[in-house]
């Protein structure tokens, strides 16, 4: 079952952090989109804005400027009670550390039920709830874990865990920090099809982080960021090979070229951009300007 997740869409959205007297800027001017019901990963080097980006999506942040929509509610206007209800009811949460996902004395089934209970909706009776956190963590594939607590399971069934956790409560969109992070390869594959399995199962459209480069494998698109702003995005084929890579152009009209691309370019700074009729671009490296061009003093 798929397409009945929420749309995202991010407006030229730019967050400041204030450190100390500096402020460092964590997205610039990001644009970015979502089909409903689709995975779209999100990669890119340590500090390019990954879980900023995450925590303004699921409302856990302020912007400084711009926009961020899931499915067409503007959630950076979202304040108070409002946020609160729209996170509980729309978006479900997966973090790197388990003890961020899971509460240590509960067993399996009722960390899952929790988030009913806090719903508290037509599932909100023990009874209902308890069958309902059967049905998600089997959909999972650990329903046998069950009356297990926590620290009885592998970092990797704690992941898959906290995916079911996540869905308990039927969000439309589901967000994933860096959920493999802590995980050998073997058990990041099992919660990669975790994440894939809740869009097949339950429809919701998933957007997960990851320095991971395996994936891409698991997702519909793969978006790349740098210093806060979308660079390129890579479509792909079900869990099969990318289809096609394309660089993305910002709202002002810029484009980020990909480090090999500026290693053939030789550093430079200045290139020449033709454009043929049928839509074929060239970059080459631009003739350095004569020294007696330059701007100084006259000799």
């Amino acid at each position: 079952m798929t397409g009945q997740g929420s749309d995202v869409r991010c407006e030229r959205v730019v967050k400041i952090h204030r450190l100390g007297d500096q402020d460092v800027p964590a997205l610039a001017g990001l644009d970015m989109t979502a089909a409903a019901g689709e995975i779209l990963g999100v990669v890119g080097p340590s500090g390019c804005g990954k879980s900023t980006l995450l925590n303004v999506i699921g409302g856990l942040c302020d912007v400084t400027s711009g926009r961020a929509f899931v499915s067409g509610v503007d959630v950076s206007s979202l304040r108070g009670g409002k946020l609160g209800r729209f996170r509980r009811d729309t978006i479900g949460f997966v973090w790197q550390e388990a003890s961020s996902n899971l509460l240590a004395h509960l067993s399996v089934l009722e960390n899952v039920m929790v988030p009913l209970w806090l719903q508290r909706s037509r599932r909100g009776s023990k009874v209902n709830a308890a069958s309902h956190a059967h049905t998600v963590l089997g959909a999972l594939g650990v329903g046998e874990l069950a009356t297990a607590r926590p620290h009885q399971l592998s970092g990797g069934q704690q992941q898959r865990v906290a995916v079911a956790v996540a869905l308990a409560a039927s969000p439309s969109l589901l967000l994933a920090d860096e959920p493999t992070g802590a995980l050998d390869a073997r058990s990041a594959l099992d919660v990669y099809a975790a994440l894939r399995s809740a869009r097949e199962e339950f429809g919701v459209t998933v957007i997960v982080v990851s320095h991971d480069d395996g994936l891409g494998r698991y997702c519909d698109r793969v978006v790349e960021l740098r210093d806060g702003q979308t660079a390129a995005e890579r479509s792909v084929s079900g869990v099969g090979p990318v289809a096609g890579s394309v660089l993305l152009i910002d709202s002002t009209g810029r484009i980020r070229l990909p480090d090999d691309v500026r290693q053939a370019l030789n550093g430079t700074e200045r290139v020449v951009v033709r454009i043929t009729p049928d839509q074929q671009i060239t970059l080459r490296a631009a003739e350095p300007i004569p020294a007696s061009d330059l701007p100084g003093d006259s000799a």
